[in-house]
């Protein structure tokens, strides 16, 4: 069956690689010049490096049976990394379990309480459990005002650019269970991975086999109308030629999905425009030597503008990346964000300032590039009780699916759960259309 896939982003390629591999003969659709979305890369003179940051764990089990499955799995690479917290001045690891019984932000008492937070979070399994139960409530209850009050609060205000009260404990939950995956032995060292090349290893790779079986990747054409008639799906308009099309699988969040069906009504349609999101203003710094000596620095200190300090050198050989260190300084921002009203010049002033505040050894001259990339659509924000309005992937048109980031809820958006929920969707929309009239 041929189907259009509108949407090139990881869930668009992904999806388009495994309907094809089930049969279908697929034409997936970019509007942008280079596929992946979010895990699309850039050029820093003569090697490309991840726009954003990425990891694999060694948990993710999906993302490297599909390496293993393309062929790329001799590009995966783990190492043992670390973490800490910057803290009114100072930096504090958070690596082994001895960083965490000498974390001075807590008390004794404070430090059983958080392992009994992680230990519940870690035996929770029915998360619709915690859907009526606000993060805040929940991590007090088990942790306690203290821990709340110095560790988790300016972490969520930080995440969720300072909004977090409706947000369900589902949200910490999700966290606290991909976190501790990424410990392993006896030391119970964090262990984090990467694809040589980054993710737009894999999606190359997804693209090839695409191609392989006759299916099309077409860029820089941007879908302006999934052609709707008498309720059954037609084909796509690509400006002013309507392709034709037995099915169509829409991949774009979902605020962008009903100006594509203008022929189409129905409360359903109306409901995508209310979803709302958190978008990402990231500075990539390419340095000349490592900042620190971890993985990911977490920020207490909420006069810092940026969310965290995420040096992905510390697991990606610098010798893969051109030799640099890079460091990616991201703030999570609301639609109504000042900070995105800032130039790049500003917004990079302001994170510089802070960084040399944060390191005083930290020197400009160091810098040997500078990026500032933003993103309006990175995670879809739920509110308690909102998975109840969660799109469905067969829609009330014949032939149309939706496949986004809102339906691998409570997962993380990670490479792992959208590559995941990516085969899924080709399995259920396969199934679907067999036993159909199509």
């Amino acid at each position: 069956m041929r189907i259009a896939v509108i949407g090139g982003g990881i869930v668009g390629v992904s999806l388009a690689y495994f309907l094809s591999r089930a049969g279908h003969r697929v034409v997936l659709y970019e509007a942008s010049d280079q596929p992946g979305g979010l895990a699309g890369t850039i050029r820093l003179g003569d090697v490309e490096v991840d726009r954003f940051y990425h990891t694999i764990l060694s948990s993710d089990t999906h993302m490297q049976a599909l390496a293993a499955e393309l062929g790329i799995a001799d590009r995966l690479r783990f190492r043992p990394t670390g973490s800490a917290f910057f803290h009114e001045g100072r930096l504090y690891p958070m690596t082994t379990l001895r960083d965490f019984m000498a974390f001075p932000l807590l008390r004794t008492a404070d430090r059983i309480r958080l392992g009994l937070t992680i230990l519940a979070a870690y035996l929770h399994r029915d998360w619709r459990r915690l859907e009526e139960i606000s993060v805040e409530e929940w991590l007090i209850r088990w942790g306690g005002r203290r821990a709340f009050h110095h560790l988790w609060r300016p972490m969520l205000r930080a995440k969720f650019d300072g909004r977090f009260e409706d947000l369900p404990a589902t949200y910490i939950w999700a966290r606290l269970i991909r976190t501790r995956s990424t410990r392993r032995g006896v030391s119970q060292r964090e262990m984090a991975g990467y694809l040589v090349g980054g993710h737009m290893t894999m999606i190359r790779a997804m693209i090839r086999a695409i191609e392989a079986t006759g299916g099309e990747i077409r860029l820089r054409t941007p879908v302006r109308e999934v052609r709707v008639e008498e309720n059954r799906v037609r084909g796509v308009r690509i400006d002013g030629v309507v392709e034709p099309f037995e099915a169509a699988a829409i991949t774009l969040h979902p605020p962008l999905v009903p100006p594509l069906l203008p022929d189409v009504q129905g409360s359903w349609v109306e409901d995508l425009r209310a979803w709302r999101y958190l978008g990402v203003i990231c500075v990539l710094l390419a340095l000349d030597r490592p900042l620190t000596d971890y993985w990911t620095v977490y920020i207490t200190d909420e006069s810092v503008p940026f969310t965290g300090v995420i040096e992905t050198t510390h697991y990606i050989d610098p010798a893969d990346v051109g030799g640099h260190h890079l460091v990616y300084l991201p703030k999570y921002v609301a639609w109504d964000s000042p900070w995105l009203q800032r130039s790049d010049s500003e917004i990079l002033e302001a994170w510089l300032e802070h960084l040399q505040r944060m390191f005083p050894s930290f020197h400009p001259s160091w810098v040997r590039h500078a990026r500032v990339h933003r993103e309006r659509y990175v995670e879809p924000l739920f509110h308690r009780g909102q998975w109840r309005r969660i799109p469905p992937l067969v829609t009330p048109v014949e032939g149309l699916f939706l496949v986004n980031l809102t339906q691998i809820y409570p997962a993380l958006t990670n490479g792992e759960s959208l590559t995941r929920h990516a085969r899924r969707s080709a399995e259920e929309i396969t199934r679907h259309l067999e036993g159909g009239s199509l």
